[in-house]
Formats: structure tokens, sequence, C-alpha cells
């Protein structure tokens, strides 16, 4: 079974998190529609683990958390900081952080709602927001064509450091300079 350890391969590649013996025997068993031994398994994992030690790849197999997984190896460690400093610095446009701060603090709210608020299509924004998980689908509206309700996600908990929804600042919060045409400033 030498084509097995690409399979294997494949599916390790694919999964976001640890893959199982188990998961994956599951996974094999009912592409081939017959039980494929552990024991084959574990050979071909052995095999994969032994490809990846070679220095021409920048990642290895690791058995981690109960199940196989890609790790990058520690050479390349500063090469993927600098990287994720990069992502990290990506920065929202200001349509999307007003569409942002409206589903925040509106939430939940169909886009519609959004659009009348902020009085232009956010599609853009929110699909943006979509892909960048700072905002979740949330259901659907009981209101005619039963559009999507969108809200904030975990993932916007940790992008502005909050724990709770509690802790937006709150319009009161915000202080508006009184000082009109004319006046002067003290």
């Amino acid at each position: 079974m030498d084509f097995l350890h690409r399979h294997i391969e494949a599916l390790v590649f694919c999964s976001p998190d640890p893959l199982g013996l188990e998961e994956i025997q599951k996974c094999l068993s009912e592409m081939f529609e017959s039980e494929i031994p552990v024991e084959h398994l574990e050979d071909a994992i052995s095999a994969l683990k032994q490809k990846y030690l070679d220095e021409a790849h920048a990642f290895s197999l690791e058995k981690i958390a109960g199940g196989y997984q890609f790790l990058t190896k520690p050479a390349y460690q500063t090469s993927i900081a600098i990287l994720q400093k990069h992502q990290s610095q990506k920065r929202l446009s200001t349509a999307q952080l007003e569409t942002l701060s409206i589903i925040a603090y509106k939430q939940p709210v169909t886009k519609s709602e959004i659009e009348q608020i902020r009085g232009v299509n956010c599609d853009y924004s929110v699909q943006k927001l979509l892909e960048k998980s700072l905002v979740a689908i949330k259901g659907k509206s009981d209101g005619i064509g039963r559009p999507l309700l969108y809200g904030t996600s975990t993932q916007f908990m940790e992008y502005f450091g909050i724990n709770d929804l509690n802790e937006l600042p709150q319009p009161k919060d915000f202080k508006t300079e009184e000082n009109e045409i004319g006046d002067q400033k003290e």
C-alpha cells in the first residue's frame, strides 16, 4: 500500500487540528470501502515522518495532542514571525470599521439595516469582515425574505482586546467639542 502515505499526507495537510489515527483510519476505510489495518497506517505515517526529516523540507510530521500535524521546523521561526507580524498589521478600512461598529452596537442586525444607517452599500465590507472572522452569521431574521443576521464573533473580542460587549465604549463616553463658528476656545 505505497499509495497510502499520500492519502494520509493529504488528510493531515487539510486538517486544521491534529488528526488522530482513528480518524485517519475511518476516512480511508470509507474511501476504499474496506477496513485498513492500523499497522499499515502506522507504517505509512512512519515513512512520512522519515520523508519530512530531510533538510529539503521546511516542516515535519509530528505527533501532537493525540494526533498528527505538520509543523514548521524551528529553523524557520524567524521568517514565520515576520510574516505573522505583517499579517497582524493589516488594518481595517474606514468602511469596514464603520460597518463593524454598527454590527457591534446593533447586533443582531441585517445587511439592509447596516446600509440604512451607513447610507451606502456594505456588501464588500460585510464580506471582508466575514473573511477576517470578526463578524459571524447569527441566524435569519423573521422579516420579509428572511435576511441573514450578523453579529460579532469571539475573534472580534480578541482583535479589540475585550471580554464582553459591555466593555465597548458607550456614546456617553465620547466628549464632543462645543466650539461653534466664531466662538473662542479657552
